[in-house]
């Protein structure tokens, strides 16, 4: 049988058809925007490969794709590189097949060790999943600030309430430079190469009220700061840190209430706390919030190979490079972190 679905790369006249499916589709995500692929290739440099599935005229499922090519990490093709949800997006079993179909031939040609999709749910039976790394916390909001706060378990509750007391203040940042300063600071201190300046602000420029910069003073100085994304009705906290000196002050928490209050007033109605890897501090800070986690399955497509990637800090043979970088002066590692984190997707 014919099938009445065709495949077409995204040209930049198809930008905004792109998107209007994206804004309608139930099982899209931010990171399914046109608008990445841009910051992608002139951020990090990849060839991306964004194509989507029509049927009479009309998109019906679209895939975004980064090929990303190291010598340390491997050739992998995956939807979407450096975000927590991927995969198709689509109307029905026919056009996310086309789709598929579509990218595992680009795969071969591109001769990748792997095909991943960060997919919130296991849809492809045929392929592994790897499915108890991730897990992705999202809440509904209430309307009223007090239920809310209420809803955050008491002892974190306190923490927030704490911050409130010591005098700390939010701030819409315009730029990312504040931001990418305490970020950096947070995952040095954390072991992680930290992206280059250059990604923060083309994300800005792009997404424009659609990605917020909300910084945390005490005295006028930054302890803490996150760079959220809004769609439809939703925030995602999505990179955010703080300098030790936040600690004492319960900087993170009151940051976070800071996000969902001010999401709140903007008229959101979700909170996403995003991905987290089971069984690590950032896992049971987003449990002691009140959240409940829900396992990712991230789907692969294998070539050559029967073993899913494994390129994750919780992985034993990266403890040594991690350990090491903590120690690292900051602006080293500011410097060769971009070299680094470009690689890892």
């Amino acid at each position: 049988m014919t099938s009445s679905v065709t495949v077409q790369p995204l040209r930049d006249n198809d930008a905004d058809r792109w998107d209007a499916f994206v804004g309608q589709q139930a099982d899209a995500t931010f990171f399914h925007l046109s608008g990445w692929k841009d910051v992608i290739e002139k951020s990090f440099g990849h060839k991306t490969h964004y194509a989507y599935a029509e049927r009479a005229g009309e998109i019906v499922g679209v895939l975004p794709l980064v090929h990303v090519r190291s010598l340390i990490f491997g050739n992998s093709l995956s939807s979407l590189a450096f975000a927590v949800y991927g995969g198709s997006a689509a109307v029905d079993e026919e056009s996310r097949d086309a789709l598929d179909h579509w990218a595992v031939q680009l795969a071969q040609s591109l001769k990748v060790r792997h095909l991943e999709y960060r997919s919130m749910q296991h849809v492809r039976p045929s392929w592994p999943c790897k499915d108890k790394l991730y897990a992705t916390f999202r809440k509904q909001l209430s309307e009223d600030h007090d239920v809310n706060m209420k809803a955050i378990p008491r002892k974190q509750r306190a923490m927030v309430r704490k911050g409130i007391k010591a005098g700390l203040a939010s701030v819409i940042d315009d730029d990312v430079d504040r931001m990418h300063h305490v970020y950096a600071v947070s995952v040095r201190n954390l072991g992680t190469p930290v992206f280059p300046i250059r990604y923060f602000r083309a994300l800005k420029e792009t997404f424009g009220d659609a990605c917020q910069v909300l910084t945390i003073e005490k005295d006028g100085d930054a302890v803490a700061s996150v760079l959220s994304f809004f769609f439809r009705g939703e925030v995602l906290p999505y990179y955010g840190g703080s300098v030790p000196e936040a600690r004492p002050l319960a900087g993170n928490d009151f940051m976070y209430w800071e996000v969902m209050r001010r999401a709140v007033e903007q008229g959101c109605t979700v909170f996403d706390f995003g991905r987290s890897k089971f069984d690590t501090g950032a896992f049971a800070f987003k449990k002691h919030w009140g959240f409940e986690p829900t396992p990712l399955c991230y789907e692969y497509r294998l070539f050559g190979t029967d073993d899913i990637p494994d390129v994750n800090p919780l992985n034993p043979k990266y403890r040594l490079f991690i350990e090491g970088w903590k120690r690292l002066p900051l602006p080293v590692t500011k410097f060769i972190g971009p070299m680094i984190v470009k690689n890892l997707g």
